[in-house]
């Protein structure tokens, strides 16, 4: 996910950066729902410890959680098609190079102040493994003030194939409103959206087209959407890098898992694909979130779309090297992810697949919902001398994203199985942190007036190569 941005940190920080939104029309109301689903969970906490049957209450939850966890980790992913000829060997096969084979695909970045990594973005992405008169590239440079504007438009003279739209500093939406400045002037039938840091495999177009042509065997939905995995490329740096790496295989194990199920495939903004009637028939990106991709998730899923995963190649972007910065991002991730079930919640439950209802509830009460009962579970816990009441629900939690985190390692890196079962450990403990970021976010969010400015990661250009 892009870091656009996140909660302003001090009363007075309104006048220290440029980019700042006002108060959403409909916050009132998500504040409203955010402290009513904080006291719900919280009550309902507090009954399970008051009364013999509550023990009852999380073993029955934690059996049916369990269940579908049991199917996603027994599900066999799809193999991925075939991708599409080279271009040198299209070229020689003329029914081979026509644009049904190569469908025109538009890429779009938003950056801000991305001096140290746009250049080689630019010259990665005009010189990909696809005809060069199916593809563009268009960047939004969003209202820049170091010299990412200058160079973008030097780069226009050396690649044709590369539109620059600048953004001013009276615009608005962040990389929402950005994308939706720019994709309806775009004449792509696929649209792909990358971060500025990202670093882009030179086949990736040919390996995703097949993708969003197939028929979803588990589903009557079409895939309406591709999520390409993403990888750390400075890995290695520290603690907080190699957690990221974890992190990352992680999620690539629930994406296949649970796309070969027929559930929830989400969208990660950084390497994703998305076909033009799909993202038309959404109305575009919501310039009311602060995640636009897992918003986008959402809405592609109720209105029929699949989103399919792709594990190999990656795209690869610079992790967080400190931990307040991964604090902030974390947090954005934290309060946008909630904030979709609040938003969405009467459509999720009339109009989603009971399979797909069941996926997203079961990894909505793993990912969400136990990490912010964790803080009353312990209060009352303590108060009352016994055991935390949810410590089934955690301990499957725990369990499953240990499993896997071990086979994500094991899918996405070529090492042994110590190697993946370090890997594992450090990363569980490096995960610890989603508790702390839940609790404070959730209980922030239900509580305080929201103004959101552009606090982004600084992006070094680093290349060092990690899958």
């Amino acid at each position: 996910m892009p870091d656009f941005y996140a909660e302003s940190l001090t009363p007075d920080a309104d006048t220290e950066l440029l980019a700042t939104i006002d108060l959403l029309p409909d916050e009132d109301r998500r504040r409203f729902k955010a402290a009513m689903a904080l006291s719900l969970l919280w009550s309902f906490t507090l009954v399970l410890h008051l009364f013999a049957w509550g023990t009852w209450v999380v073993a029955c939850l934690t059996v049916i959680v369990g269940w579908h966890v049991v199917r996603v980790v027994r599900s066999q992913p799809q193999a991925t098609p075939l991708a599409l000829p080279s271009v040198a060997a299209a070229a020689t096969d003329a029914a081979i190079a026509s644009p049904l084979s190569y469908p025109y695909i538009s890429l779009l970045v938003a950056a801000k102040n991305e001096a140290s990594v746009i250049e080689g973005l630019v010259e990665s992405l005009c010189q990909l493994d696809y005809p060069r008169h199916r593809y563009d590239l268009w960047i939004i440079n969003d209202n820049s003030n170091d010299q990412t504007g200058e160079i973008l438009d030097r780069l226009k003279a050396d690649y044709p194939q590369l539109h620059v739209i600048h953004r001013g500093a009276d615009a608005i939406g962040g990389k929402s409103g950005a994308l939706n400045l720019v994709w309806p002037r775009t004449q792509g039938d696929i649209l792909a959206v990358f971060d500025a840091d990202a670093q882009v495999p030179p086949d990736l177009l040919r390996q995703v087209v097949p993708m969003l042509t197939q028929k979803s065997t588990e589903s009557a939905a079409s895939v309406g959407a591709v999520q390409v995995r993403k990888a750390i490329a400075n890995a290695s740096l520290n603690f907080w890098t190699r957690g990221q790496r974890a992190e990352m295989a992680l999620d690539s194990y629930y994406q296949q898992q649970r796309v070969a199920l027929g559930g929830i495939g989400e969208l990660r903004g950084n390497g994703q694909f998305i076909r033009r009637d799909a993202i038309t028939q959404c109305g575009g990106w919501n310039e009311e979130t602060i995640t636009d991709d897992l918003d986008l998730t959402l809405r592609l899923h109720l209105e029929n779309w699949d989103i399919a995963f792709l594990n190999v190649p990656a795209v690869q972007e610079e992790g967080v090297t400190q931990g307040i910065s991964l604090w902030h991002q974390r947090n954005r991730w934290a309060e946008g992810g909630y904030q979709r079930y609040l938003d969405y919640w009467r459509p999720i439950v009339q109009r989603l697949s009971l399979l797909k209802l069941s996926d997203l509830l079961a990894f909505m009460v793993m990912q969400y919902l136990i990490p912010i009962a964790a803080v009353p579970d312990l209060v009352f816990a303590v108060v009352r001398h016994r055991p935390p009441v949810y410590t089934p629900l955690t301990t499957l939690t725990v369990g499953i994203s240990c499993w896997g985190m071990f086979m994500g390692i094991r899918r996405t890196q070529p090492v042994s199985v110590f190697s993946a079962v370090g890997q594992t450990l450090q990363g569980i403990v490096y995960m610890m942190h989603w508790a702390i970021v839940m609790s404070t976010t959730t209980l922030r969010v239900a509580v305080r007036p929201k103004r959101l400015k552009w606090v982004k990661t600084v992006h070094t250009g680093d290349r060092e190569a990690q899958c």
